[in-house]
């Protein structure tokens, strides 16, 4: 039987043509599915210190946070804008720092005055939200000593100085 199958002729043509369906498979959940097991969280808000002594000049100041998780942080965005009870458009405005760090130095600042200061902190996945708002205060200029006024005799002397601050000072600590 097989030698009488193998000498036929076979026909191995189709009669029909075969019909497929052209599919568009939607992959998008399952690709958002995987990214997000993959993502980090957005941070945390960071803490802010409040001013350490011998954090400020007169020009500037040295200012730290902290975080209290183990968020992945690529940078933090330090803001700052000087406090006034004036509402002049350039003296309030805000001034954004891009840091690496968890601590900036500030330069350029003006004397005795006083600063407002607040951090977010940056991944992949976001911003954080801002930390709280804390107020530093640089340090008073010098004095300057009026050396016309200058009086003395053998038991006292009188010194008298201009202050170049616009804010009041608390004291004074004369050197002799």
């Amino acid at each position: 039987r097989l030698k009488e199958f193998l000498k036929k002729e076979v026909n191995l043509e189709l009669s029909t043509l075969p019909q497929f369906e052209e599919r568009v498979i939607d992959f998008s959940e399952v690709e958002q599915l995987m990214n997000s097991i993959n993502t980090v969280p957005a941070p945390c808000a960071p803490v802010i210190n409040p001013q350490a002594p011998n954090a400020a000049t007169g020009t500037s100041l040295r200012i730290c946070w902290g975080l209290f998780s183990d968020d992945t942080i690529e940078s933090y965005q330090l803001c700052y804008k000087p406090v006034s009870n004036e509402r002049s458009s350039d003296e309030q405005a805000e001034h954004t720092l891009k840091v690496k760090e968890t601590y900036c130095t500030i330069t350029d600042l003006l004397p005795n005055t006083q600063y407002e200061f607040w951090v977010s902190a940056l991944n992949a996945s976001g911003i954080s939200p801002p930390s709280e708002r804390a107020v530093y205060v640089t340090a008073p200029s010098p004095p300057t000593i009026r050396s016309k006024k200058i009086r003395s005799c053998e038991n006292a002397a009188l010194v008298c100085w201009e202050s170049r601050d616009v804010n009041p000072v608390d004291s004074y600590t004369v050197e002799l």
